[in-house]
């Protein structure tokens, strides 16, 4: 019994699902065919009306009757094109007048004219082309498909001392959520017991597992390789990041690029225009038949469907390698990127500085005293360098209790703090200047040394008498140079570096790296007046930054890039390009996929045009019928499919540069050192 219950299911299936109507259409043609290969079948005086003859009926009716074989070649079109003239009318009913109004009336004409096989043949063909389409469609949706499968089902977690095995969405914030061996990781959260190594290939694109120890950040749909994790949830159902891609990516598909938009404006005027030319045909030359057939073959079906197949196919291959593109008109404007804008600090260089230098200025003082005092002032800091200073401080054992007073940011040249009544600097010599502190201790030598050697120094003061200098250096990424290299291969004219750090500093970053020009020394101002000249001088801009400093730059470049967006709920929702990892060279992946998809974009529009011209030309110079050029339509509508399907192969290296040569990895090395 559940047999025959599962094949009815299947059955049932089967005739709501596309090619239902195509086969059954086929199939009633083929009937046709076969009877009136057998001698046409019995005859029916009855069947069909002198003014249908009079219309113009087919030669094969001129005794008029109709064959059985007429009867199913009939049935047949009417199988097949009963959705079409609906969708028409529903269009129709909206002042939208598009391809399924071109095939209706073709259809409906042939019909009664008697060409009963033409107009089978139209829309037999043209439902296997939908068929067809929505079966490739989903092919290039493939990577959301796959985004949405990687989705974990099940979830244990510790509730009352005892593991539960729970619906994934149910999992509270907070919870503790284990993680074993081959299992999906069911949440986001942070590791608060245990090692593994989890693929964060759905996430980030990355092809080998990383190591997770405890304080570290997990996602959910990733998948443990080995190890056992116990996991806090910090994020769950609809909250993690997996869920937000999801989102993201589906509604990056759907969005219209400029040409996609400006193609369905054209087809509204150009489909009405077919229409008039059909008409205005068949009144001059009186051939109906003529006219029909230019209604088939000017669907402008390959045309509209150009831009959006390979935009979904562009933006699928994207989140399969852990970029995630805003939509089609970002896409677009990725392409024509030829200037890219880079921070410094945790984009060329690793992001996670160190205390390499501490010069004692005051006589009064050791190191481990201006180390303290510097401690002291950068507790209520945000800035990046504190962090540095503050482990250094707490590694030595002068650890500052609390916060200072107050914090004054003095952006670009550093903080003054109030400690215990006295005025705290540490910065740079502006800040001193701004301040009129004498600098008779040469510390503004001491600070021009040791940025030579790329590293960034502060000058501390206490009042107004400086007390020593101490330096930090953030290492250099070793595929930086490479980035840059494939950055060039990939069509960037100019690679800028924008950074609030000493000029001396960045030239040794932007000497190791093969940065193009370097501005130094930037307020968050500065770097948005940098990106303005830019577009100014007709670049088209992508900005890197963290989105905190750099935000009114990232607002103003055409295109705003988050790197490491994995882990920022924000990153993922507002950053026209989100790489998800925190891997350099997925912003030159990203621009060449989207120079490949803009490619493909122009071909298939070439093809549709070309096809479109082709078959008019064949129409008036004789031998293209309604069902040749319905054929050859549907045909060119696979090819733009296909020909976009192409990017769905993930073709990395397409636009790689040779890797760093030995010389840049000394350099880096060197200056790393």
């Amino acid at each position: 019994m559940n047999g025959i219950n599962n094949n009815v299911s299947t059955l049932r299936a089967w005739a709501s699902g596309n090619w239902f109507i195509p086969t059954l259409s086929g199939v009633l043609i083929l009937i046709s065919f076969a009877l009136e290969k057998l001698g046409g079948g019995s005859a029916n005086p009855t069947i069909g009306p002198q003014w249908w003859l009079d219309a113009g009926a087919h030669a094969t009716h001129a005794q008029g009757v109709f064959t059985l074989a007429d009867v199913f070649m009939i049935a047949a079109a009417v199988v097949a094109g009963y959705q079409i003239v609906i969708k028409a009318f529903r269009a129709l009913s909206v002042k939208i007048i598009g391809i399924d109004l071109l095939v209706s009336v073709a259809a409906i004409g042939a019909l009664i004219i008697g060409n009963f096989w033409e107009s089978a043949a139209v829309t037999f063909l043209f439902a296997i082309g939908h068929a067809l389409e929505v079966a490739t469609l989903n092919k290039t949706r493939s990577a959301l498909s796959e985004l949405v499968a990687v989705a974990p089902d099940w979830a244990t977690v510790i509730r009352d001392g005892q593991q539960q095995d729970i619906p994934a969405g149910q999992v509270q914030m907070g919870e503790i959520v284990l993680v074993k061996n081959g299992a999906k990781v069911p949440v986001d959260g942070e590791v608060v017991s245990g090692t593994a190594a989890i693929d964060q290939a759905t996430i980030t694109g990355e092809s080998i597992p990383v190591e997770k120890a405890v304080g570290d950040q997990v996602f959910a749909g990733t998948v443990s390789r080995g190890g056992f994790l116990q996991v806090e949830a910090t994020g769950v159902g609809r909250d993690t990041t997996l869920a937000r891609i999801i989102h993201r990516v589906e509604e990056a598909q759907d969005a219209k690029a400029r040409t996609q938009a400006f193609m369905d404006r054209f087809s509204r005027w150009y489909t009405p225009a077919v229409m008039v030319l059909a008409l205005a045909t068949g009144l001059i030359t009186g051939n109906v038949v003529l006219a029909l057939t230019l209604l088939v073959i000017g669907c402008p079906g390959a045309l509209v469907i150009s831009i959006p197949v390979a935009i979904v196919a562009g933006i699928g291959r994207a989140a399969r390698n852990g970029i995630l593109i805003k939509g089609g008109e970002y896409l677009e404007t990725s392409a024509k990127i030829s200037a890219v804008a880079l921070d410094k600090t945790g984009t060329l260089t690793e992001g996670q500085p160190v205390l390499t230098d501490i010069v004692t200025l005051d006589s009064d003082m050791n190191k481990t005293e201006v180390l303290r005092w510097a401690a002291m002032a950068e507790a209520g800091s945000e800035h990046p360098l504190a962090r540095p200073i503050l482990d250094s401080a707490r590694e030595a054992g002068v650890s500052p209790d609390g916060i200072p007073g107050t914090v004054t940011p003095v952006p670009g040249k550093g903080i003054i703090t109030d400690i215990d009544g006295q005025n705290v600097l540490i910065g740079n010599s502006a800040l001193l200047e701004q301040y009129e502190v004498m600098n008779d201790g040469g510390a503004g030598k001491i600070a021009t040394t040791l940025a030579f050697e790329g590293k960034t120094p502060m000058i501390i003061a206490i009042d107004d008498r400086v007390i020593g200098v101490i330096a930090v250096a953030d290492q250099i990424r070793e595929d930086a140079p490479e980035m840059i290299a494939r950055l060039h291969r990939a069509g960037v004219k100019k690679v800028v570096m924008l950074t609030g750090d000493t000029q001396l500093v960045a030239e040794s970053v932007g000497k190791a790296t093969g940065i193009d020009e370097i501005h130094a020394s930037l307020l968050p101002e500065d770097k948005l007046d940098v990106v303005q000249k830019l577009q100014a001088e007709g670049h088209t801009i992508a900005m890197v930054g963290d989105g905190v400093n750099d935000a009114p730059a990232l607002a103003t470049a055409d295109i705003g890039v988050a790197m490491g967006a994995a882990g920022s709920a924000v990153a993922v929702e507002t950053a026209d390009i989100a790489l998800m990892g925190d891997d350099l060279l997925k912003l030159p992946e990203s621009i060449g996929l989207a120079k490949r998809t803009v490619s493909i974009m122009r071909q298939n529009i070439a093809i549709a045009l070309i096809t479109v011209a082709l078959l008019l030309a064949g129409v008036f110079a004789g031998g293209v019928t309604m069902s040749v050029g319905m054929l050859v339509h549907e045909a060119s509508v696979l090819v733009v499919i296909i020909n976009a399907m192409r990017l769905l192969r993930n073709t990395n290296g397409a636009t790689a540069a040779p890797k760093a040569t030995a010389q840049t990895k000394k350099t880096v090395e060197q200056v790393n050192a």
